[in-house]
């Protein structure tokens, strides 16, 4: 018998007989990912050199995936018509070139995947973005008193609840779906060396304490009553979410409706994209615990898995506790069907714990999930890549 033939034969028999070598194998080719921020202290995309270091350190670190902020609080971090893109033209003329372009081919060569990180619902503070002076603040969506998602509103809402203090798009008005599906569109005809998309604050605003949906909205405080939003429900139903849903019937078909209205939005940016170029993949950054997402984000993200809206999902499992850590993520990896989830980890946790950052690794990576993403790029020093290469 040849000796080739002998492997072979060896290799079957141990992956048959022996299903923790193949577990070994898996885990050991989970895709690790990096996001990569606007706000990068290395200013990334303002210079040749920068987005070369970041190469480097995705090569050194056997990182396959990168994750780069390209549309935040409604301005381009890209060469755009559409929106305002100050900062784009600032890194060009720093550069002496388009540096995203420069980045998508250079990885693409390499062999690794560089994804548009869109902020599609939030607009941070930025009162100026584009879309409001389009359409004004009738494009925002608000909470049951009708004030926006900021802090300091007409009702007494800010005494008890800590709210993200950013302002939010309605999900439920289509000139938001029309607007965003332009940028992707916009984006992906200008760099068709992306990978793909990965879609970030593609859901309702979440204040703390948070309600689970519009039976306690008496006692909580949740948003959807934008004012297109409500009149297309109104007229749909004939319910009015401000007066008469009298009745957990009533409730949870406004709920449904809430739902619905994020779950279009994705499918909608997701077929543009993929209209574009059907190789790219679409992916989103998800609230860990699926309840929550579910009954007061509105982020039904396992339905986006079930359905074909998103090719994979990022789950956002940002702790320290690493019993937590491994629930959410056990739970998140039994909904993923025959798709992905990507575990994410809060580097910027562990800054001056290196082996906590090892140690939730380690967990994470035993429980076999398609990809690790890092968060953020800024955060991983050479002390915690050192205790990362440790667990491998």
């Amino acid at each position: 018998m040849k000796l080739t033939n002998l492997v072979i034969i060896l290799l079957f028999a141990a992956i048959f007989l022996f299903p923790g070598f193949c577990l070994a194998q898996t885990a050991n080719e989970i895709n690790i990912g990096i996001w990569v921020s606007v706000f990068s202290k290395d200013k990334v995309l303002y210079s040749v050199k920068e987005v070369d270091k970041l190469l480097a350190f995705c090569a050194k670190n056997n990182i396959k995936e990168v994750y780069i902020q390209l549309y935040q609080s409604g301005r381009a971090y890209y060469d755009s018509k559409l929106a305002p893109s100050p900062k784009f033209n600032e890194m060009k003329s720093e550069a002496g070139l388009d540096t995203v372009a420069y980045l998508a081919k250079k990885a693409k060569a390499a062999g690794i995947k560089v994804y548009a990180w869109v902020n599609i619902l939030s607009l941070g503070n930025n009162r100026e973005a584009d879309i409001l002076k389009k359409y004004g603040d009738s494009i925002l969506t608000r909470d049951q008193y009708l004030d926006y998602s900021l802090e300091s509103g007409k009702s007494d809402a800010d005494k008890y609840f800590l709210k993200e203090n950013y302002i939010f798009l309605e999900p439920g008005d289509p000139r938001v779906g029309e607007y965003m599906v332009k940028i992707v569109s916009e984006i992906a005809a200008r760099y068709p060396d992306l990978s793909g998309f990965h879609l970030d604050y593609i859901r309702y605003p979440m204040p703390l304490p948070f309600s689970v949906g519009a039976r306690f909205a008496r006692y909580g405080l949740a948003y959807g009553y934008g004012k297109v939003n409500l009149e297309r429900f109104v007229k749909q139903t004939g319910l009015d979410p401000l007066s008469n849903l009298n009745n957990r019937f009533k409730q949870q078909k406004w709920d449904h409706w809430r739902r619905q209205q994020v779950t279009d939005l994705v499918k909608g940016i997701s077929q543009a994209v993929k209209s574009k170029n059907a190789g790219f993949l679409v992916s989103a950054a998800v609230i860990a615990s699926n309840d929550r997402a579910y009954n007061s984000a509105f982020q039904d993200w396992p339905y986006w898995l079930e359905t074909g809206a998103i090719d994979y999902a990022v789950l956002m499992n940002y702790s320290d506790d690493l019993q937590l850590t491994k629930e959410f993520s056990l739970a998140a990896l039994g909904l993923r069907g025959n798709k992905k989830i990507y575990i994410g980890i809060g580097a910027f946790i562990f800054k001056d714990n290196p082996h906590g950052l090892a140690e939730q690794y380690r967990l994470v990576s035993s429980l076999n999930p398609d990809g690790i993403v890092l968060f953020s790029y800024d955060d991983l020093s050479d002390k915690l890549m050192n205790s990362l290469a440790k667990v491998n």
